[in-house]
C-alpha cells in the first residue's frame, strides 16, 4: 500500500511541477492602434492556443519551458511569430492588414491549406469580418454578394444556393457541408439552406467552389459545393449573443414582425477538454404567393402561356390555388349535362331538367394558398460539441450534435407546407493536421407538413357530389327562370356565363367550406394530417443517412510531393411508408461508396504547381465511376504576387432517392422513379374511364404500373401535335410517338477552367472562365400513359363501320381523353453544354473605403428540336452584376456597407410552371455602431431598399423589403 502510495504522490507532484509558461498581452491593428477581437494565438507546432477577447487581450498557459513561439493570426491580417523568451511575458502585438483577400488560406481547393491566390479551381470565400459587415438580414443570405453565386428565395427561412445554372429549389447538383457532415434532406436529397445549418455566431469561415468538385467529394458535387466550418472551442471560448429584430414588407403580405435571436457559449476546461453549444430561433411571416394565373404547358424549351380567368370561364387551374383541379372531365359525370342526368335518374331533379344544361365541363372553387397555411416562418437550431485532446497536441476527438426544428415553404413539382420539420445529425471525429476519420447519421422527420395542392384537392373531393348537384340545380333552376318568363333557347345560351357564375356563387356558399370557420379548419387538420394522397395530404417520411468519409496527407512521410488518399461510405435507408416512395412494405436501403487520391507538386522555385486527383465510386444499380481532376498554376512577378491556372475535371451525380425509388402522385402527373426494383411496386390509385369507353365495354376504372410510364407511353410532344391535328379535323395516328426511354443513370460532366488572380497592392483581380459538357443529363420528361390498349397499336377493337371501323385500343383511350401522364426519370440523349466566366475586382479607394465590383456571364446551349420533351432548367440569367461599397472605420466604431446587386431577365423551368422572370436591381445596405466598453455592435440595416417586388421563381412569393435591427454581444 505504502509504495501504490508512493507512486501516486509521484504522479501527483509531477503532474503539479510540470513547468507552466504564463503568457499574456494584447494584439492591435497596426494602422489604428484598434484592439482586434478573436485574434488566434496558438504555440508553433502545437495545438494549443487561444483568442483575444473583445477588447483584443489574451492570456495564456502552456506546459513547456522558454524558448518556443507563438503565432498570431486573423483571417484579413498579416500572420506573425513571437518568441517567447521568459515565464510571465507580457506582449503588445501589431498585426498588418492584408494587401488583398488572395493573401488568405483556403483548405477545400485541395483538401489541403493554400492561399486563394495559388487555388487551383475558383473559389470564393467569407469569415468572420465580413460575416460581421454583411448588409444582408443574415450571413447566409450574403452569400448573394459573392462572385458567381445565385441565392432562390423558397420562403424567408429557405434559401437555395447556385452556381454555374441549373438552378432549382431542390437543387440536387450543389452539395453544402457543415463541420463536413452533409446537410441535405435524406429524402429529397438536396440541401435546405441555413433552415437548419449554422448559427452566425459559430461561423468561422464559409468556402464555395463553383462547378465540379467530384475528384475529391464525389456523387453531387457536380455544379458546386459550400463548406461552412464553425469555431473550435479550444481557440474560440467566451459567452456570445445576438438579437435581432425587424419587419418584411410586401404588398400581398403587409409589414409583418420578425425575430431572429442566438447564443454561442464555448469553454477550454483544460489543455485536453472543451465544449461548446449554441441556440438560434428565428421566427417572422413568408412572403404571400399570389399568382392567380393560370400556366397553360407549351412544351419543353418554352414559356408556358399565362392565361388570366376570364369572364364566363367554367374550368379553372390557376397557379396558387389548389382544389380547383377537381373538375367535372374527370368524374364519372363527364360534363354538366352528365350531372343532371345522373340527377333525373334517382329522382333529384325533376325529369328534362338536363335539357337544360350545357355540355360544360366544370371544376370546383379552389383554396386559394393563404386559406391553406398559416405562412409563419420558424427556424431553431441547437448546436453541441465536446472536444477532446487526450495528448494535448493536434490529435483531437469531436462529438458533434446537430438539431434543427422548423416551418418553411417548399416548391417541387407541387408546394409544400413544411410544417415542424425535424433533422438531427450526430457525428464522431478523429483527427489532427496529418488525417481525419469521421461517421455520422442524419435523421429526418417530415413532422406535419403537407402538399398544398393535395390539401385543396381532397377538401374538394369530399364533397364534390355534392357541390356538383347544387351547381346544376342552381343552373337549371336560372335557366327554367329565363323560360318561364318568356325568354327562348337561345336566350339561355346567351345567359350562360351569367347563369354558371350564380351558379358557382350559389354552390360556394351553399356546399363549400369558408376559410377561416372552424369547420374549414376541422377539414384541413384531418386532410393534412391523412398521409394516404386519395384522401388526404400529409407528406410522411423518417428517411436516414448513414456516411463515413476519411482522409489522410502524407506531408510528414514522404518529401517529393503532398500526396493524399481517402474515401467514404453512406447509405441511405427510405421510410416514407408509402407516401413517397414505395416503402410500402418497410424501409428501402442502398448504398454507394468511393476512393480517391491526390498528388500536389511544386517545380520551378516553388512558382509551377501541378495538382492531380482521381476518383473512383460506385453506387446499387449503376457502374461505377471515374472523375479525375488535372490542375496547373504559376505563379509570376516579384512575391508571386500574380497567378495563372488551368484545369481539366469530370463531375457526376448519381440519381437521386426520387429519381430511382418515388412513387407519387402528384395530382397533374404521376412520379415514378425508374430503379429496376421500382416500377411494379408503384401502381397508381383508381383512374376513372369515359362514359365512351365504359359504352365500348371498357371497365369504368383502372389502375397503372409505374413500369408502363417505361414500357407503354407515348411522348408528351406528339400528343400535342396529334390533339393539334385531331383539331383541325385531320385524325393521324400516325403522329403519337411511343416513348422509348431508358431507365435513369448517373449524368456526368466534362468542365474546363482557366484563371488569373493578381494582387497588386491594395487592389486585387480574380478572372476566369469555363466551359462544361455534359452526358447524359437527367431530368424529367411527360409521358402520356393510356388507360388501355398498347401503344404500338398492336390490339385492334372491332368498331362497327358508323364508329370508325376496327381502331387500335390505345387510339381509342387518347381519344376519349382517357390517359394519364407520368413524370418519368431518365437522361438526355441531346448535346448539352454550358460555358461562362467571371470577373472581379477589390480595393481601397478614397483612403479607407473599401470597393468590389464583380461580373459574371453564363450561357447555355441545348437545342431543344434534338430532344423536344426534355426541360434543362438552366434557370440563371445570362449577365450578373454585383457592386460592394463600404468601410469599417468611417469614423471611430462606426462603419456601414452597402450592396448593389443587377440580373437581366432569364427563363425559369419547373415541373410547377415554366415562366420569365423578369430583370431586377437589388440593393441592401447596413450601419453599424460598436461600443467597446459594452463589448457589443449595433446593427442597422435593410434588403431590398428600393421596394420593387420580384419573383425568384413562378408560384413562388413575392420577395418585398426586410429591415433589421441588431445587437451582439463579444461577436
Amino acid at each position: 500500500m505504502k509504495k501504490l502510495l508512493s507512486v501516486f504522490f509521484a504522479l501527483f507532484v509531477g503532474s503539479v511541477m510540470v513547468a507552466q509558461t504564463s503568457i499574456s498581452g494584447s494584439v492591435i491593428e497596426a494602422k489604428t492602434g484598434q484592439p482586434i477581437p478573436g485574434a488566434n494565438i496558438k504555440v508553433v507546432d502545437k495545438s494549443i492556443g487561444t483568442t483575444t477577447d473583445f477588447d483584443g487581450n489574451f492570456s495564456l498557459k502552456v506546459a513547456q519551458d522558454p524558448p518556443f513561439s507563438i503565432e498570431v493570426s486573423l483571417i484579413g491580417y498579416s500572420s506573425t511569430e513571437i518568441e517567447i523568451t521568459q515565464n510571465s511575458q507580457e506582449l503588445s502585438i501589431s498585426l498588418d492588414e492584408s494587401a488583398t483577400a488572395l493573401d488568405e488560406v483556403v483548405v477545400s481547393a485541395s483538401r489541403t491549406p493554400e492561399r486563394i491566390l495559388e487555388s487551383p479551381v475558383t473559389i470564393e470565400r467569407m469569415d468572420v469580418r465580413e460575416i460581421k459587415n454583411t448588409s444582408s438580414p443574415t450571413f447566409y443570405d450574403g452569400l448573394e454578394n459573392l462572385k458567381g453565386v445565385d441565392v432562390n428565395t423558397n420562403s424567408l427561412t429557405f434559401k437555395s444556393i447556385n452556381t454555374r445554372g441549373f438552378a432549382t429549389f431542390a437543387n440536387t447538383r450543389f452539395m453544402q457541408l457543415v463541420d463536413g457532415m452533409d446537410n441535405s434532406s435524406p429524402a429529397l436529397n438536396f440541401n435546405l439552406g441555413n433552415l437548419l445549418g449554422m448559427s452566425e455566431l459559430d461561423v468561422n469561415t464559409v468556402e464555395l467552389l463553383p462547378g465540379a468538385s467530384s475528384a475529391l467529394y464525389g456523387a453531387n458535387a457536380f455544379n458546386g459545393i459550400l463548406f461552412m466550418t464553425s469555431k473550435n472551442p479550444f481557440n474560440s471560448g467566451g459567452v456570445s449573443v445576438y438579437g435581432k429584430t425587424g419587419i418584411t414588407s410586401s404588398k400581398d403580405a403587409g409589414d409583418n414582425n420578425f425575430v431572429d435571436a442566438g447564443i454561442r457559449m464555448a469553454h477550454k476546461f483544460s489543455e485536453k477538454f472543451a465544449a461548446k453549444a449554441s441556440f438560434s430561433f428565428l421566427k417572422g411571416t413568408e412572403w404571400y404567393a399570389t399568382d392567380y394565373n393560370q400556366y397553360l404547358d407549351n412544351g419543353a424549351g418554352n414559356a408556358d402561356t399565362v392565361v388570366p380567368v376570364a369572364a364566363g370561364q367554367t374550368a379553372f387551374d390557376q397557379l396558387n390555388v389548389y382544389g380547383d383541379e377537381v373538375t367535372l372531365a374527370a368524374t364519372p359525370f363527364g360534363n354538366l349535362k352528365g350531372v343532371g342526368q345522373y340527377l333525373e335518374a334517382i329522382g333529384q331533379l325533376p325529369p328534362g331538367t338536363s335539357a337544360l344544361l350545357p355540355e360544360d365541363n366544370v371544376s370546383r372553387t379552389g383554396y386559394k394558398e393563404r386559406d391553406l397555411t398559416d405562412y409563419v416562418a420558424e427556424s431553431a437550431k441547437v448546436d453541441v460539441a465536446l472536444h477532446y485532446k487526450p495528448f494535448e497536441d493536434d490529435l483531437e476527438i469531436i462529438y458533434n450534435a446537430k438539431f434543427g426544428q422548423g416551418n418553411t415553404i417548399y416548391q417541387g413539382a407541387n408546394r409544400y407546407n413544411i410544417k415542424n420539420f425535424f433533422m438531427q445529425q450526430h457525428k464522431i471525429e478523429v483527427r489532427n493536421d496529418d488525417f481525419f476519420v469521421r461517421a455520422y447519421l442524419t435523421d429526418e422527420d417530415a413532422g406535419d407538413s403537407y402538399d398544398m395542392r393535395f390539401a385543396g384537392i381532397n377538401m374538394n373531393k369530399a364533397d364534390a357530389s355534392q357541390w356538383f348537384g347544387t351547381y346544376a340545380g342552381a343552373y337549371a333552376t336560372g335557366a327554367g327562370q329565363i323560360l318561364a318568363g318568356g325568354g327562348s333557347p337561345a336566350d339561355v345560351a346567351a345567359a350562360s356565363s351569367q347563369l354558371h357564375a350564380g351558379a358557382r356563387q350559389y354552390a360556394d356558399a351553399t356546399v363549400t367550406l369558408q376559410p377561416g370557420t372552424p369547420e374549414f379548419k376541422a377539414a384541413l387538420d384531418a386532410v393534412a394530417s391523412d398521409p394516404d394522397l386519395a384522401t388526404g395530404a400529409k407528406f410522411q417520411d423518417n428517411t436516414r443517412i448513414y456516411h463515413a468519409d476519411a482522409n489522410y496527407n502524407f506531408h510528414k512521410l514522404v518529401d517529393f510531393a503532398d500526396i493524399q488518399v481517402g474515401g467514404s461510405w453512406r447509405q441511405y435507408s427510405l421510410n416514407s411508408s408509402g407516401t413517397i416512395f414505395t416503402d410500402y412494405d418497410g424501409a428501402i436501403d442502398y448504398n454507394e461508396y468511393g476512393a480517391y487520391t491526390q498528388i500536389q507538386k511544386k517545380y520551378l522555385d516553388d512558382r509551377l504547381k501541378f495538382t492531380g486527383s482521381i476518383r473512383y465510386d460506385k453506387a446499387k444499380n449503376f457502374d461505377g465511376n471515374v472523375s479525375p481532376r488535372i490542375s496547373l498554376s504559376y505563379s509570376l512577378g516579384q512575391g508571386k504576387t500574380r497567378n495563372l491556372r488551368a484545369s481539366f475535371q469530370t463531375g457526376f451525380r448519381n440519381p437521386t432517392t426520387q429519381d430511382q425509388y418515388i412513387g407519387l402522385d402528384a395530382g397533374q402527373a404521376i412520379l415514378v422513379g425508374s430503379a429496376p426494383d421500382n416500377l411494379d411496386r408503384y401502381t397508381s390509385n383508381p383512374l376513372q374511364n369515359s362514359a365512351t369507353a365504359q359504352q365500348l365495354g371498357f371497365p369504368g376504372t383502372v389502375q397503372l404500373s409505374g413500369r408502363s410510364a417505361y414500357e407503354n407511353a407515348y411522348t408528351l410532344a406528339s400528343l400535342y401535335a396529334f390533339g393539334a391535328s385531331a383539331a383541325q379535323g385531320t385524325v393521324n395516328p400516325g403522329l403519337l410517338k411511343v416513348a422509348n426511354f431508358d431507365y435513369v443513370k448517373p449524368e456526368k460532366v466534362t468542365a474546363y477552367e482557366i484563371g488569373y488572380r493578381a494582387g497588386f497592392g491594395k487592389f486585387s483581380l480574380d478572372a476566369s472562365a469555363y466551359y462544361n459538357k455534359y452526358e447524359d443529363f437527367i431530368g424529367n420528361k411527360t409521358v402520356i400513359v393510356p388507360h388501355y390498349g398498347q401503344v404500338d397499336f398492336s390490339d385492334i377493337i372491332p368498331l362497327p363501320a358508323q364508329l370508325g371501323g376496327p381502331t387500335p385500343a390505345a387510339l381509342i383511350a387518347v381519344a376519349n381523353g382517357d390517359y394519364q401522364p407520368f413524370q418519368v426519370y431518365t437522361n438526355s440523349a441531346a448535346d448539352i453544354a454550358s460555358y461562362g466566366g467571371s470577373i472581379g475586382i477589390s480595393t481601397k479607394i478614397f483612403g479607407n473605403y473599401n470597393f468590389g465590383l464583380n461580373y459574371t456571364y453564363a450561357k447555355f446551349d441545348f437545342d431543344q428540336d434534338t430532344d423536344p420533351d426534355y426541360e434543362a432548367g438552366f434557370n440563371t440569367p445570362e449577365n450578373k452584376v454585383k457592386v460592394s461599397f463600404g468601410n469599417t472605420e468611417l469614423i471611430e466604431n462606426l462603419g456601414f456597407a452597402v450592396n448593389l446587386r443587377w440580373n437581366d431577365e432569364y427563363m425559369w423551368e419547373s415541373s410547377f410552371a415554366d415562366a420569365m422572370i423578369d430583370a431586377r436591381t437589388v440593393v441592401d445596405a447596413q450601419i453599424n455602431y460598436t461600443v467597446p466598453k459594452w463589448k457589443s455592435t449595433f446593427k442597422i440595416g435593410g434588403a431590398n431598399l428600393g421596394g420593387k417586388e420580384y419573383f425568384s421563381a413562378p408560384g413562388n412569393g413575392k420577395i418585398g423589403s426586410q429591415y433589421f435591427a441588431s445587437w451582439t454581444i463579444n461577436p
